[in-house]
């Protein structure tokens, strides 16, 4: 405690003003100047601190408040700017989208304008085609009757007649077109006739090229139109010819069938040489016309249609409905690159488009990694720790959102996929669990048809709390004392047993443990099973792992059945645990419900065969089938490493046939089946559908829940196991988080951080798993449990060289290390704990993490001393002539001298006597003298308070 305080500091910290402490003071009979920079001693400091410390409470309680209010308008302002931040997202968005919009239905609208003129083209050329169809059927008619009443003249007329009548009638047909030039022979003389008919020769003008250029397609409509028109003037002409000849010359001539071409035309004559002369001293010699350059358009994208010049009519536009967003996007960015670059081609203008562009993809490619950075990659049954690492948040955050969905869970559970995917989703990540090709490869197998299924035996679980029957209701069906191998009388592993009952019918049973800290191992059960017995004792209650096997069942979705067990016992009463459980929702068949329940005495074995047939009723309803005459597959029960076998898993057989000699991958491990026990050890050839096996030859020790499956290539199993490895492998090296400086921080903040390190090692998987949740447990904000490895199997050299290195104890569970490691670890003095029962191995634990602790100190008052007389003395000091008041005085005692209330020095006594003896200690009403070390201010009527401080031992929480 320091000897003095400035004035100012302790009016800040009591929140009292200079005038009131001073009066206060003087009140008390101190002097003190009024002054901020006046220093006060320890004992006017407590006067003060007595009388103002609810001014204290009441100024910090302010400031929390003050800071509280801070920190919220904090908070507010952050989510006002993040809300007008997403509005404004919004607000852009939605104006992009309406652009987008606007731009679809133009395109749409011109894609129908579009459309509406071709069909109206169509239309007309279809129209056009038919009248001329009809223009050619009536000149063919025509035609044939001219000829008939040309012929008919002819009879009857004289020569002189018939050629007025051609003449007359080629002049009636002076309207046709002519498009061609008949070339007769030179010696056919000129007669009237054909000097009449010449005007009608040069009634088809000839065209410029600029006229021509514009009139392409009318020619075409004009050669069509012609073509019927042609043959009808040819049939007079023809007689005409034929007439002519019989007077002057005989003529030969072919009829000609439509329009062809006999000759070119020169339209040089036509044109004009003065003109020409003028052009061409102009721009000198004649010039074509550029064609016009048609940019991006390929060859593909232009009809074949042709347009009035006869060349393409252009690219062709693509429905507005074949366009993808993405295309829609880029139109858009090309439009508004083109607004914003007006012409632009100098090097800034460059330079600027090459940066926008630049950052655009930068943009693009941020975005992208941030969706694969929202993206977890993990594996199904991944604890709730684990999950909590893999998105960088506190477990707690995480335990909270599965409460709010409705889970109860512990950090050390383990999850399901969708139970991961809602939790992912919670906090804004996308679950991809990255084993799921692998799954998929090993469920590419044929499904069975209904005629390849037979019958199978149910797989029944027994579960319940401690000491509730569980085990001893198996021993009485199985007529075997399966609680003597057990340790401690509870059962630590699952016990997987095939059981024939009355008329042939088989059941097999799966026996899980009832302790906490086999949570998982009963999931695991309730997981393979078909029905779940639930055993509770009729003197007991519903206790939590009872409500945790009737959960586990239920999320399974699998029947119950309740046993009631205990019921020979004078304090039974299974009426109340039914209540008990009609108040969870759960009504027996007794109480109205559809659960099956049946009161049992599993040591007498009282009703025992009524819970079997309802196990087979149960089954019966069920119609539980599996196809016997295929490739095996089922799940890992339990695995453990035997010193002479080696590795040594018990499975299920849940569908197919399993023999010895085929090759099997259970989970990361592979290996072929030397051989196949029993439950009682016998060995047996093939295990079918339902049935617990013990294999050996596995090439290590599955983890107890993995599936299995036969594989006849062996190859293509070995390389499934190690992609399992390598998965596993990348778990563990991702969940392992790396002291940052946050954490740093925090040790050094709490002072006397400290960690345990645990090597630990056990018979089967489903036990070092149990063991390893429970001891992880056990960590605390000060000290924390870090499982450095954990195997099955006996302690090697190998752990105990790691648990040197890492300064880390070895807990072996129904293990011993051998004569080579024993003796390491006495070398290296390593300390080895071995357990048998999994309490014993928790609290020992325990108790060595509440030593590493450092210790709370409490301070307690031995006695009061009143001081009678003062006796000062050279080269010693004042002695002090005393009292003892209440209880008593020790010589090692620390004391306070307290005078008018206030403490005025805290110290030792430098010596305690009674007369001139030396003392250990003075009792209630008794004198003594003493001597303070190193103080020597006493006076009479000054109190001495002795006291001791004790360590006291601290408890985890």
């Amino acid at each position: 405690m320091p000897a003095s305080y400035r004035l100012n500091k302790v009016l800040k910290e009591l929140n009292i003003s200079i005038d009131r402490a001073v009066s206060y003071l003087e009140e008390k009979g101190i002097e003190v100047e009024k002054r901020p920079t006046t220093k006060i001693d320890a004992k006017t400091y407590e006067v003060l601190v007595k009388k103002f410390d609810a001014d204290r409470l009441q100024r910090e309680a302010s400031e929390e408040v003050v800071i509280n209010k801070f920190e919220q308008e904090q908070r507010e302002k952050r989510l006002a700017e993040k809300k007008a931040k997403e509005e404004e997202e919004a607000r852009k968005l939605a104006a992009e989208k309406k652009a987008e919009e606007e731009k679809a239905k133009k395109l749409a609208e011109e894609e129908a304008r579009q459309k509406e003129q071709a069909k109206k083209e169509a239309e007309e050329k279809a129209k056009a085609e038919k009248a001329l169809e009809e223009e050619r059927a009536l000149a063919e008619q025509k035609a044939k009757e001219a000829k008939a009443t040309e012929e008919a003249a002819a009879k009857e007329a004289p020569a002189q007649e018939k050629e007025e009548e051609t003449i007359s009638k080629r002049k009636k047909l002076s309207g046709l077109t002519q498009v061609g030039k008949i070339e007769l022979p030179t010696e056919k003389p000129k007669s009237k006739s054909s000097k009449k008919a010449k005007p009608k020769k040069e009634e088809p003008k000839k065209e410029t090229p600029k006229a021509e250029e514009k009139k392409v397609e009318a020619k075409k409509a004009e050669t069509k139109k012609a073509e019927p028109e042609t043959k009808k003037a040819d049939a007079p002409a023809a007689e005409e010819k034929k007439e002519e000849g019989s007077e002057v010359v005989e003529t030969k001539y072919k009829k000609l069938d439509g329009v062809r071409q006999v000759g070119k035309i020169d339209l040089s004559q036509f044109k004009d040489k003065k003109k020409e002369k003028e052009k061409s001293a102009a721009g000198g010699p004649n010039k074509r016309k550029r064609k016009r350059i048609r940019k991006n358009v390929k060859l593909d994208d232009v009809k074949k249609g042709g347009n009035r010049r006869g060349g393409p009519r252009g690219p062709v536009r693509k429905d507005v409905s074949e366009l993808t967003e993405e295309e829609v996007q880029k139109q858009i960015k090309e439009t508004l690159e083109k607004l914003t670059n007006k012409g632009g081609k100098s090097r800034a203008s460059r330079h600027r488009r090459d940066k926008r562009r630049t950052r655009q993809e930068q943009e693009a490619q941020e975005q992208l990694q941030q969706e694969t950075d929202k993206t977890l990659k993990v594996t199904e049954f991944v604890t709730v720790a684990e999950l909590a690492s893999f998105m960088d948040v506190n477990v707690m955050d995480v335990i909270s959102a599965c409460m709010s969905l409705g889970i109860m869970v512990t950090m050390n559970q383990r999850l399901d996929a969708n139970t991961i995917e809602l939790v992912a989703d919670e906090f804004g990540f996308d679950a991809e669990f990255i084993d799921a090709d692998i799954e998929e490869a090993i469920d590419d197998i044929e499904k069975d048809t209904e005629a390849d299924l037979s019958p199978r035996a149910p797989i029944v679980t027994v579960m319940g709390h401690v000491d509730h029957g569980k085990t001893s209701l198996l021993d009485y069906i199985r007529k075997a004392n399966v609680i003597a191998g057990e340790s401690g009388g509870i059962t630590q592993h699952i016990g997987a047993y095939s059981v024939e009952v009355e008329k042939g019918k088989k059941i097999a049973f799966l026996d899980t443990p009832g302790h906490e800290a086999f949570t998982a191992m009963r999931a695991r059960g309730a997981k393979v099973t078909d029905i779940a017995i639930i055993v509770i004792a009729a003197d007991d209650q519903i206790m939590p792992q009872t409500e945790e096997a009737i959960s586990h069942a239920q999320a399974a979705g699998v029947p119950m059945i309740f046993a009631i067990n205990k019921i020979d016992k004078p304090a039974a009463n299974p009426e109340k645990v039914k209540d008990q459980l009609a108040q969870k929702n759960l009504l027996v068949e007794d109480w109205g419900g559809k659960i099956q329940s049946q009161d049992i005495s599993a040591k007498s074995g009282l009703n025992v065969d009524e819970l079997l047939e309802k196990v087979l009723l149960e089954a019966e309803i069920l119609e539980l089938k599996a196809n016997a005459n295929r490739e095996a597959s089922g799940t890992v029960i339990e695995a453990s490493l035997d010193k002479g076998r080696g590795y040594v898993s018990t499975i299920m057989v849940q569908n197919g046939t399993l023999r010895v000699g085929d090759y099997i991958l259970a989970g990361s491990n592979h290996g072929k089946v030397r051989a196949m026990l029993d439950e009682r050890g016998r060995q047996v050839k093939a295990a079918g559908p339902s049935t617990p096996v013990t294999i050996l030859g596995l090439d290590g020790a599955p983890t107890a829940g993995d599936t299995f499956r036969v594989f006849e290539d062996e190859r293509e199993a070995k390389s499934l196991a190690t992609r399992r490895s390598q998965l596993q492998r990348e778990q563990t090296i991702r969940t392992q988080k790396h002291i940052t400086l946050d954490e740093i921080g925090r040790r050094i903040a709490l002072g006397d951080f400290q960690e345990l390190n645990i090597i630990l090692k056990g018979d089967v998987d489903g036990s070092v798993e149990a063991l390893t949740d429970s001891l992880q447990k056990l960590s605390t904000e000060e000290i924390h449990v870090n499982i450095l490895h954990r195997g099955v199997g006996q302690i090697t050299e190998s752990d105990v060289l790691l648990a040197s290195a890492s300064d880390a104890v070895i807990i072996g569970f129904n293990v011993r290390p051998n004569g080579t490691a024993r003796d390491l670890s006495d070398k290296e003095e390593v300390e080895i704990r071995t357990y048998s029962i999994i309490y014993d191995a928790i609290n020992d634990v325990k108790e060595a993490m509440e030593g590493m602790l450092s210790p709370e100190l409490k301070e307690e008052v031995t006695g009061n001393i009143e001081i009678r007389e003062t006796f000062k003395i050279s080269k010693i000091g004042t002695i002090a002539g005393c009292m003892v008041l209440d209880g008593k005085v020790y010589r090692n005692s620390k004391i306070r001298l307290i005078r008018d209330g206030v403490v005025i020095h805290d110290g030792e006594l430098a010596s305690l006597k009674r007369y001139k003896d030396d003392v250990k200690e003075v009792s209630k009403g008794y004198e003594c003298g003493l001597n303070i070390k190193n103080f020597n201010d006493i006076q009479v009527g000054d109190i001495i308070e002795a006291y001791s401080i004790k360590e006291i031992k601290k408890k985890l929480k």
